[in-house]
């Protein structure tokens, strides 16, 4: 920042140069300075400052003298800290002049500061830390800033090895030595025991590590499907916004509180356990919102908010299949213990899971076919039961499944989980549902496996309730927010979930009704993936109609 300022602006911060200086000077004495954090008052600006260092940590004469603070900066210091203290942010840290040379911090956050009109007349002799800049302080300064960016760089790089070395440890387990020999697993073979909850642990550092690079935020941003949802309903009903105090949970790259402190939030609390979070510090700063956003790194399980109760929680932690990466769990925590039991809302409010028969699909030809002719050669030695163990996310055709329904249409397949996000708890997130369904395609059309899809919806209260099997495009005509990731639907970066049958089946007949059962339940060891099980009975035209069961892993 220049030292140099413009005579005019320091003529109005510079009382002894206004008129009638003289008349007011006898009045010095009666000035009272308040602590810059707490409501405290002092009858001297010095040992006011001195109090803030020895109880806040704050060095009013060291950081003047470091970042070389000519008079404008100084009143733009204390501004600032003002007003970050006011927003909520108890012990601001300082340590560039970047953060406070905004124009906005030229104007006093509390009225009458005297602390701004006396500044001169601080005695920097009675603080007992040498603050004199020199050569060795700055060198010191740069190193400590290096040591800093070093640390960060390690610890990155030291979540980069323990993810690649947990994927080999995965990778080992898949086929234990003592399994392959015997056929039978070691109970002593430590490869085949239960994880622990260090290997838990680890898991949960991949995942968090997974997000903190560009490319991921940058396939998550550029779905406009997802992005403008949100911002449609954010801006669309600001009421349930302006005002009010936001919990944003995996905040990212901080994209919604953003779009909550543009529509008037009081306080977003941006929450996030990945290192992804110090970009959205610099993104929060950048666009001139470090007054209402705070960043927050760690598990909202774990972390410790500012305050007790908040009035929207806004969070997309919808995964593959709805449920893939258990992120709904710790949105459930936070809802119970920090959202308004009475007035908060849950953005989004409800989410529904929807299931219908994939037919004719190319997913066939390409993952099992594929392997009868490569290049000239027969490769169905390849061809084993892990090939139909796999869910796979994939965006399919409006063809391949027929039941999918449009923008105009009413979808056939079946809703087989119905969230209400103020209601619903862990416990819903495992589960064995029936369902039925018409069939649409034709008797000639193979049934080849499943697909599974999700609708998000936004009510702007929690009070509101959705119609049961409603639709994202019956919402959105009757004037919600609302967006469904299914084949009919513009495509998404969640595509949709296929499940391919082992065995490719013909003769149901249209408009048929088929009936099964289809289940949700945390993959045993991989809390973060899911197995998939559906059972349904068969088409007949081979005259075998019992009952078909099969389980798929999202992984």
């Amino acid at each position: 920042m220049e030292s140099d300022s413009d005579p005019s602006t320091t003529e109005l911060l510079e009382p002894r140069n206004d008129d009638g200086w003289e008349d007011v000077e006898s009045d010095v004495e009666d000035r009272t300075f308040k602590s810059l954090f707490e409501d405290k008052w002092f009858g001297d600006i010095t040992e006011m400052l001195q109090y803030d260092k020895e109880k806040h940590d704050f060095d009013y004469v060291k950081l003047k003298n470091q970042l070389n603070l000519d008079f404008l900066d100084r009143v733009q210091l204390i501004n600032f800290v003002r007003a970050e203290v006011k927003a909520g942010n108890a012990l601001p840290k300082v340590w560039t002049t970047a953060l406070f040379e905004d124009e906005q911090y030229l104007k006093p956050t509390m009225e009458d500061d005297a602390v701004l009109y006396s500044l001169d007349d601080i005695d920097e002799a009675a603080f007992d830390t040498s603050t004199a800049p020199d050569a060795g302080e700055q060198e010191l300064q740069e190193l400590r800033e290096r040591l800093a960016q070093i640390q960060i760089q390690f610890a990155a790089y030291r979540e980069e090895v323990q993810v690649s070395f947990q994927k080999h440890v995965n990778n080992m387990n898949d086929t234990p030595a003592s399994e392959a020999k015997n056929g039978a697993p070691d109970p002593n073979d430590a490869r085949t025991k239960k994880p622990t909850s260090s290997a838990q642990e680890d898991q949960d550092t991949g995942y968090f590590h997974s997000y903190a690079s560009n490319p991921i935020h940058e396939t998550m941003l550029k779905d406009t499907i997802r992005t403008s949802a949100y911002r449609d309903f954010i801006y669309k009903h600001k009421d349930v916004v302006a005002g009010k105090t936001i919990l944003d949970i995996g905040c990212g790259t901080g994209i919604l509180s953003l779009f909550c402190a543009r529509a008037g939030a009081k306080l977003v609390l941006a929450v996030d356990n990945s290192a992804i979070i110090d970009k959205a510090r610099v993104i929060v700063y950048e666009n001139g919102f470090q007054d209402v956003i705070r960043c927050v790194r760690g598990k909202i399980e774990e972390v410790r908010l500012p305050v007790p109760k908040v009035d929207v929680i806004v969070s997309e932690w919808m995964g593959y299949g709805l449920l893939y990466e258990s992120m709904l769990d710790s949105v459930l925590w936070a809802r119970d213990r920090y959202l308004d039991p009475e007035r908060g809302l849950m953005v989004p409010s409800h989410a529904t899971l929807r299931l219908a028969p994939l037919v004719d699909s190319e997913l066939r030809l390409d993952h099992v076919d594929f392997w009868k002719d490569v290049y000239g050669f027969d490769m169905t030695g390849m061809l084993d039961e892990a090939v139909y163990d796999e869910a796979l996310v994939r965006t399919l055709d409006k063809a391949d499944v027929p039941s999918s329904g449009g923008s105009d249409e009413d979808s056939a397949a079946s809703s087989f989980l119905e969230l209400d996000l103020h209601t619903a708890t862990t416990t819903d997130l495992t589960f064995l549902h029936p369902w039925e369904m018409e069939w649409r395609a034709t008797e000639a059309q193979s049934f080849d496996g499943w697909a599974v899809w999700f609708d998000i919806f936004f009510l702007s209260s929690r009070t509101d309730s959705l119609p049961p099997r409603m639709e994202a495009w019956e919402a959105v005509r009757k004037g919600y927010t609302a967006f469904s990731t299914g084949p009919a639907a513009p495509q998404t970066h969640w595509q949709q979930v296929a499940l391919l049958a082992e065995t490719q089946e013909f003769g149901f007949k249209q408009g048929q009704l088929v009936r099964g059962k289809i289940g949700y339940q945390k993959k045993e060891g991989k809390d973060r993936s899911i197995d998939i099980e559906v059972m349904w009975q068969g088409g007949g035209s081979d005259g075998d109609k019992r009952e078909r069961r099969q389980v798929w892993t999202l992984d």
